[in-house]
């Protein structure tokens, strides 16, 4: 069995999400092909390190990422800091040979991710290395992509999907890193849309064309560091219609203005031959239409159908939580993490890569592009 060592940069929220899944791994897999043997954490402030070590998880609590990317004993790398730091992070990752685990936006434009891209090249990297792509992870949204590789929809015509948060709807709430091109790279479209288009890469292949607007909704919000209203220069709505190569077209929202809204993915489905649905505050289910179901009178046995796929993980998933029981956010970032590290003791690769994540940059930035311009964009997607 393989021992890993990990290192986190940044102890925020996602820096937490990570050192939960790895210190509960071998709960809810047996027998894991590797194991977790040490978690070490970076945090710049002097408040956030005294933190850490009061949890008591952690190998070693650092301000200076180098010391953990330098560790001999730390094999993989968790990057959990704003977009902003991603490419430093990983290109001194990636020059360092280590495994990496990167949550989304892999980086804060697409110039930062081709020098990623070249730094891969430059310095032959052989090292593992995913995306937190976690709505991928899902019971309900791995079999939504097994019924479309089986041919359960036939032609995919097009679809509609969003992520809704309406997490900014207060206009007295304070700038944060999120919503500072500077810092996030973006507003809502980097922020929430790189989830829900590579939840529709994932489902229908590459996007290869781009038509997109964006609005501002709040001019101007507070600094924190300064107490002074700046303006803000992000987007706080993005509405883009999208074409795949295979010829499927669709609609894609992603805003944090959807007046109560907790957090929404949606997505539906439709083809000759069938449709698909699925809500992520209602992850216990897919929603199936078959066309193949006899029609009558009063309807006969057509109408969509609600697949209870809730925790029906495969092997060596152990069974904890069971697999009828509800389903939760924290379980998807499990499971993508579990896949990650096993590609890591099974030498396989990683699924969402690092090399997806640096490519949706080409859509993000075509949406943006289009937004600016008023005109469809070709992504580039088509290698």
């Amino acid at each position: 069995m393989i021992e890993l060592g990990v290192g986190i940069i940044g102890f925020g929220f996602m820096g937490r999400a990570h050192t939960y899944g790895m210190i509960n791994i071998p709960l809810y897999y047996q027998p894991a092909p590797f194991r977790v043997k040490h978690i070490s954490v970076c945090r710049r402030s002097a408040e956030g390190r005294a933190v850490a070590e009061e949890m008591g998880y952690y190998r070693k609590v650092v301000a200076d990422y180098h010391e953990l990317i330098e560790d001999p004993e730390i094999n993989v790398i968790c990057v959990s800091t704003p977009n902003r730091f991603h490419k430093e992070h990983l290109i001194e990752a990636i020059k360092a040979g280590k495994h990496i685990y990167c949550d989304k936006p892999a980086v804060a434009s697409l110039e930062e991710a081709e020098e990623v891209e070249a730094a891969m090249e430059k310095y032959a990297y052989t090292g593992k290395a995913q995306m937190v792509f976690h709505n991928r992870f899902l019971p309900a949204t791995m079999r939504a992509r097994q019924l479309i590789d089986e041919g359960f929809l036939g032609r995919v015509f097009h679809y509609r999907a969003a992520y809704l948060h309406s997490s900014n709807i207060d206009p007295n709430k304070p700038l944060s890193w999120k919503s500072s091109r500077e810092l996030g790279g973006g507003g809502s479209l980097v922020d929430l849309g790189s989830h829900i288009l590579d939840m529709m890469q994932f489902l229908l292949g590459d996007i290869c064309s781009i038509y997109a607007a964006a609005e501002t909704f709040i001019h101007e919000r507070t600094d924190t560091a300064t107490g002074q209203r700046v303006p803000v220069d992000t987007d706080d709505l993005a509405l883009m219609m999208a074409r795949h190569a295979s010829g499927a077209v669709g609609t894609i929202e992603a805003t944090k203005f959807a007046t109560g809204i907790c957090d929404e993915i949606r997505f539906e489905i439709h083809g000759e031959l069938g449709a698909i649905r699925f809500n992520l505050m209602d992850p216990n289910w897919l929603e199936v239409f078959d066309v193949r179901d006899p029609a009558g009178p009063m309807g006969g046995m057509r109408g969509f159908k609600k697949i209870e796929c809730v925790q029906q993980y495969t092997k060596p998933a152990s069974g904890f939580p069971a697999p009828k029981v509800s389903v939760g956010w924290i379980r998807a970032h499990m499971h993508c993490m579990y896949s990650f590290l096993e590609s890591i003791a099974l030498d396989r690769t990683p699924n969402p890569s690092l090399l997806d994540g640096l490519r949706l940059h080409r859509v993000l930035d075509a949406a943006y592009r289009s937004a600016e311009s008023g005109n469809e964009m070709d992504t580039g997607m088509i290698l």
